[in-house]
């Protein structure tokens, strides 16, 4: 059962909207004012906020406010039910962050229908799009109903990359946000002597190369393709539009960029203070919950030594030496670029145990 928040100071409103929420199987938690409002829905599991705006206390726009910039409800969706029609009201709580608006008076059918609406298009958003083929499709066309995005999959091409081909080189200008459909690619940086870190791996259903899109700036990393690969290509002007029409879809990008930074900020600090054999210890940990489809399989990936040093952040010849001590240890095999985890349960025991 979804529950809905509904924040309005009058009591009679409220009550009579509480009710055709319920009745059409919703749980309904009420709040007579902004402040509470706020209050329930830091406090409980909300799935939708309907807010009136003109209220005592604090209003809707305070409401929205404080939510929006909240990481625990930034992405609930957000509808005004106002008695307001004025444009500027409008405009000023799309621009705050709302999906939505109802206005007073309305029906049930009225009321209903938006609900629904909002609450089948954060499902999507929710599911990250679905890692598949499936998702990816599904993200595209529900990009394109949003706000009648028209030519948004249309225009979205699939582009086969060869092993150890570039998607795009850091330093140029960006025109593509990128999504892999299948394969594996890696995201790096290099140094001017020719030394590679690699800054992200990616998998199926990942999207990739937005945070330039977001900053509007050239690319500070280059993307290669790890094996063969289809990548789908959504031009940027499409990605704007979508952005600007679709509150929800930002947000969503927001929150991969900021799951992006803190990947990286851990990835600095594990660099710094952690010795090389637990990075490469946690490396291949990292691999096998990044690539592994089957939990009951033993895993195991093939990659470069080169590559694999480059994500550990060392050079080539003590990842060798470690790998080898691993293997000694019987917590891996190696046949050729082929490294298999024998058990990850005992290679994670060992982790802690030792480190």
């Amino acid at each position: 059962m979804k529950t809905i928040l509904l924040i309005e100071d009058n009591n009679e409103v409220r009550e009579n909207t509480a009710e055709i929420l319920e009745l059409a199987n919703f749980k309904v938690l009420q709040a007579e004012n902004g402040k509470v409002g706020v209050e329930l829905a830091v406090a409980n599991h909300v799935d939708l906020i309907i807010c009136d705006i003109m209220m005592p206390v604090l209003d809707g726009y305070g409401v929205i406010h404080l939510i929006s910039n909240n990481p625990k409800t930034a992405y609930i969706p957000f509808i005004f039910l106002t008695a307001k029609s004025e444009r500027g009201d409008f405009r000023k709580g799309m621009e705050l962050g709302a999906d939505d608006y109802i206005t007073k008076p309305f029906d049930d059918i009225e009321l209903l229908r938006a609900v629904e609406s909002r609450l089948k298009k954060s499902e999507v958003l929710k599911n990250d799009y679905s890692r598949d083929e499936i998702g990816i499709n599904t993200f595209l066309d529900e990009a394109k109903s949003v706000k009648e995005l028209k030519n948004l999959s249309d225009s979205a091409k699939v582009k086969n990359y060869k092993k150890k081909e570039l998607i795009y080189t850091e330093g140029n200008n960006p025109n593509y946000l990128y999504l892999l459909q299948k394969g594996k690619i890696k995201t790096f940086r290099a140094h001017e002597y020719g030394k590679e870190l690699i800054i992200s791996l990616l998998k199926d259903g990942d999207f990739f190369g937005y945070t330039v899109l977001l900053d509007e700036t050239p690319y500070n990393e280059s993307a290669e393709a790890l094996e063969d690969s289809s990548v789908v290509l959504i031009p940027k002007e499409d990605f704007y539009a979508l952005l600007n029409n679709n509150h929800g879809v930002m947000k969503q990008f927001v929150k991969l960029l900021s799951n992006e930074i803190q990947e990286k900020e851990e990835q600095l600090l594990k660099m710094a203070y952690s010795s090389v054999k637990k990075r490469v210890a946690e490396a291949l940990i990292k691999l096998q919950k990044q690539y592994q489809q089957n939990n009951t399989e033993t895993f195991n990936i093939s990659i470069s030594r080169e590559d694999l040093a480059n994500i550990v952040g060392t050079a080539t010849e003590s990842l060798i030496r470690t790998l080898s001590d691993f293997k000694h240890e019987g917590l891996i095999e190696i046949k050729g670029s082929n490294i298999t985890i024998l058990d990850i349960t005992k290679f994670e025991s060992y982790i802690k145990k030792y480190f």
